[in-house]
């Protein structure tokens, strides 16, 4: 079987799961549509979180590794004037 096929029945069949969830569901339409706008609307607050969080540890090793870098440097100037 080609991987075109397997992917047109992987996609029909995900339409048609989500097709008959939505006939199927318990809730009226707005109830549901309620549901996953609020869903949505957590998942994005958690991935803000989340990126918020990654760049606060990101920033501060990146501030720690540069005052490192400069203490170091600073360092090395000291030395090489000794040197001289």
């Amino acid at each position: 079987m080609s991987t075109g096929k397997v992917l047109l029945g992987i996609l029909a069949g995900v339409t048609a799961g989500a097709l008959l969830g939505v006939l199927f569901a318990p809730d009226r339409g707005v109830e549901t549509r309620r549901k996953v706008a609020k869903k949505g609307k957590d998942l994005v607050e958690d991935l803000e979180e989340t990126l918020k969080s990654f760049l606060t540890e990101v920033t501060e090793k990146f501030e720690s590794a540069l005052k490192d870098a400069k203490e170091e440097a600073s360092k090395e100037t000291v030395e090489a004037h000794r040197d001289n």
